[in-house]
This record gives structure tokens, C-alpha cells and sequence, in this order.
């Protein structure tokens, strides 16, 4: 059932796997959070073992790295993102770009988003800030699985938790 939207109230949601969450959904996020009265992140329930982490450790880690936003709430889902969209009462779904690639994929998307809810919710496409928009969930995995150096890709949270899951 859809959640009631407070008149004037700006609700969206931010959803993604977030497997696991990088500097660049963190920067998104952020900016997003400036835009919006109420942002919500929605983790996606990615079933294992296609997820390196758990829906569970996805929300825990970003509820620990966003905690300084007192607009943000994260939750999990399993399921459409417009219907998640209708739970919260969000009017709008934002989504970063880091790339034409990422504008050829979201578009299509963005537009059957729009039409296929309970109601219609707008996409909001946030751009990647220049020195983020390089990252991506499967590189630093990739680079963790490979004992790089994790620093510029991840927070130091997000890279101890990386460690302990990939001996």
C-alpha cells in the first residue's frame, strides 16, 4: 500500500545493490540528500551468492557511513523499485550517472519507472562528481579480491569490512 506524501514534502529514494557501497554512491547520495526533505536507500536484496555481502551488512554499512545525514533512512527490498518507491511515499527515484553507458542503461529504465507504478514517480539523475565517477562496486571487489590498495575507492570502513569478507 502506498505510504501518504505530506503536501510540499519532498520524499525520494535512492536504490541500488550497493555491493559494496563506494565513494561514488556515497557522493550521490550526499548531494542527493541536499535536494530532498526525506531520502531514502533502498538496498536491494541481491540473492547469494550473486552478493559479496549480505542485505543485512549492505544496510549496516551504509547506515554507519551515512549516519551524519539525518534526512537519509536506509531500508532493505526485495521487489520493484517504484512499489518501494509507493512504501515510502516518494514522488521521485535518483539514480547516478558516471557515464553514457550508465544514461543509455538508466534512461529506458527512468521512462517505464515513471509509467509503471501505483503512481507516477519522476528519475532524477545525479552526475557522479569527476574524481568518483570511475568507480564501480565489481572493480573494487575485483581490486579487494587482488589485495590492492583500496583507499581512494572505499571509506576505511567499507575497506575493513572488504578484508575480513575476502581473506
Amino acid at each position: 500500500m502506498p505510504a501518504e506524501r505530506p503536501e510540499g514534502v519532498r520524499i525520494a529514494i535512492c536504490p541500488g545493490s550497493f555491493d559494496p557501497v563506494t565513494r561514488g554512491p556515497l557522493d550521490v547520495i550526499g548531494r542527493a540528500a541536499r535536494l530532498f526533505d526525506r531520502l531514502h536507500v533502498a538496498v536491494i536484496e541481491t540473492p547469494a551468492p550473486a552478493a559479496l555481502f549480505t542485505a543485512e551488512e549492505r544496510v549496516a554499512l551504509l547506515r554507519e557511513e551515512l549516519k551524519g545525514l539525518s534526512t537519509v533512512e536506509v531500508f532493505r527490498f526485495d521487489g520493484l523499485t517504484v512499489a518501494a518507491a509507493a512504501a515510502k511515499g516518494a514522488g521521485w527515484i535518483v539514480r547516478g550517472l558516471r557515464s553514457e553507458g550508465d544514461l543509455a542503461y538508466e534512461l529506458p529504465m527512468a521512462h517505464t519507472n515513471r509509467l509503471c507504478g501505483e503512481r507516477e514517480v519522476e528519475t532524477v539523475f545525479v552526475p557522479a562528481s569527476p574524481a568518483v565517477a570511475f568507480i564501480s562496486s565489481s572493480l573494487v571487489r575485483e581490486i579487494a579480491a587482488r589485495r590492492g590498495k583500496l583507499d581512494p575507492l572505499v571509506t576505511p570502513r567499507v575497506a575493513e569490512a572488504l578484508r575480513r569478507k575476502l581473506p
